[in-house]
C-alpha cells in the first residue's frame, strides 16, 4: 500500500516565491529517490507564502530514508531562511 505525506511550509511574509525558486529544482532528486511514486507542489491562492507538497511513496520507510538523506545533504539549511517555522508533516493512510 502506498504511503502519502502532506507537508505544509509557512514562509516568512513575502518569501513564498523565493522559497519555490529553491525548492522546485530539488524535486527532480526527490522524484528519482528510491520509493518515490509522485510529488506535487501547490501554493495557496489566497496566501502565496504557504506552500504544500503532496507526496506518494511505496512505503513510509522509503519516505523516512528520503527525509534523512535531505537532512544529510543540507536541504533544510537551504530552505530555513524562508521559513516562518517548522513545516507541518502529516503521514496519511488510505482507507479505501
Amino acid at each position: 500500500m502506498a504511503h502519502t505525506v502532506y507537508l505544509e511550509f509557512k514562509c516568512i511574509e513575502g518569501k513564498g516565491s523565493e522559497f519555490l525558486e529553491v525548492l522546485l529544482p530539488s524535486l527532480s532528486d526527490t522524484r528519482a529517490f528510491e520509493g518515490c511514486l509522485s510529488v506535487e507542489t501547490y501554493s495557496n491562492t489566497d496566501s502565496p507564502d504557504i506552500v504544500f507538497l503532496w507526496e506518494k511513496w511505496k512505503s513510509r520507510s522509503d519516505q523516512e530514508a528520503y527525509m534523512n538523506w535531505r537532512l544529510e545533504t543540507g536541504m533544510l539549511d537551504l530552505i530555513g531562511p524562508y521559513m516562518a517555522g517548522p513545516p507541518s508533516i502529516i503521514h496519511l493512510n488510505s482507507e479505501d
